[in-house]
Order: structure tokens, then C-alpha cells, then sequence
């Protein structure tokens, strides 16, 4: 991450197989935050994409936080004809939180992330969220503690930048589209009395 006017420019190196089918202006979530290819290193071995990053989305996100050797997690726009396995996930960050436990439970890995109280009406016990762009079911909600708990699965673990996560790292939140929709409609409809 190379700070800029305005900004930074994120360079992601050892990724000759995703640039090899990649072009400028494509789309690529990084840590779940939506991001536009500026510039392609394809004559490199490794291969190498860089990022203009605007200030806005370094402060709502963790983004910022990133140094050189920091591993993220990568993901594709999904194609029309594409297979929907998780849930509708845009890249569009709505907050920066924390891990708050991050522990081992034979296998599998308890994960709780603290939720800001303005965000706790999009989750629900079974409900999906994005936490770096990882797609995730809520198997708990505590409202007091403000924090939804999720399960890891080991292959989860292992793909993900949840390998070198611990309690305290900072993860961007995404909540469900359709519940956002929802109450955009809901809000709309109630202002101005329609129903």
C-alpha cells in the first residue's frame, strides 16, 4: 500500500494466475471491499494488479490497515451464468469492526464479531454476512454484547485470510442486500403513506 493525493495505490504481487484473466477496469473484492484493476504487471513471473484506493474508502474500511506481506482475501465478480453459492454480496462495505473471540473448538473455530449497534437490524440467527468478503451464516446474536458468532469449518480456515486472524483484527462487514432494500422500501412507503 503506497500512499497518493487523496488516497493509496494497493499493488497485490504472486497473483500471475488471477491477472492472466483479468483486464483493466475488471472488478475484484479485496478483504470483501469492491475494487477496480488500474493497472496490470502481466510481464512479471508473479504476476502483479494494482488499485487506486480513494480516502473514503480507506476510512470505512480496513483497508488502510494493510502493509507489505498482509494476506487478503480475493474474489471475482461473479458472471451472469455463475453458480450462487453463498448469499448477494456487492463489495460494498458498510462498516469496519473487530474480532472480538477468535478461538479453537476442536475443528472448527468459534469467530464473534463485534456488530455497531446502527447495523444490528440486518443480521438475524441464520442469516448471512460478509466479513471480508467471506460469506458466513450467524449461528448467534448477543444484543447486549452487541456481537453475532459465527463457525468456521476448517477449509474456511485454511483459504481464507482468517488463518493469521486473531482477536482485535480489524474485518470489513457487509449485511444482507435484501434486508437493507427491505427497509429502504419500508422507510419510503411510511413517509410518504403509502401502502
Amino acid at each position: 500500500m503506497t500512499p497518493v493525493e487523496n488516497g493509496a495505490r494497493l499493488l497485490l504481487e504472486n497473483v500471475a494466475d488471477l491477472a492472466a484473466d483479468m483486464a483493466l477496469g475488471d472488478s475484484l473484492a479485496v478483504n470483501g471491499c469492491c475494487l477496480t484493476l488500474t493497472e496490470l504487471r502481466d510481464d512479471e513471473p508473479a504476476g502483479g494488479i494494482a488499485f487506486d484506493i480513494l480516502a473514503q474508502t480507506l476510512r470505512v474500511t480496513s483497508l488502510g490497515a494493510l502493509e507489505v506481506g498482509s494476506v487478503v482475501n480475493l474474489e471475482r465478480a461473479m458472471k451472469a451464468d455463475g453458480r450462487l453459492g453463498g448469499h448477494f454480496v456487492q463489495g460494498h462495505v458498510d462498516c469496519c469492526s473487530e474480532i472480538t473471540t477468535f478461538e479453537r473448538h476442536g475443528q472448527d473455530y468459534k469467530l464473534e464479531v463485534r456488530i455497531p449497534p446502527e447495523y444490528a437490524a440486518y443480521i438475524l440467527p441464520k442469516g448471512s454476512i460478509t466479513i471480508d468478503g467471506i460469506s458466513l451464516t450467524t449461528a448467534e446474536i448477543d444484543d447486549a454484547a452487541q456481537t453475532a458468532t459465527m463457525w468456521i469449518t476448517p477449509h474456511t480456515f485454511a483459504v481464507t485470510n482468517l488463518c493469521i486472524a486473531d482477536v482485535g483484527t480489524p474485518v470489513n462487514l457487509e449485511f444482507d442486500l435484501l434486508a437493507k432494500y427491505m427497509e429502504r422500501i419500508t422507510a419510503v412507503r411510511s413517509a410518504t403513506n403509502l401502502s
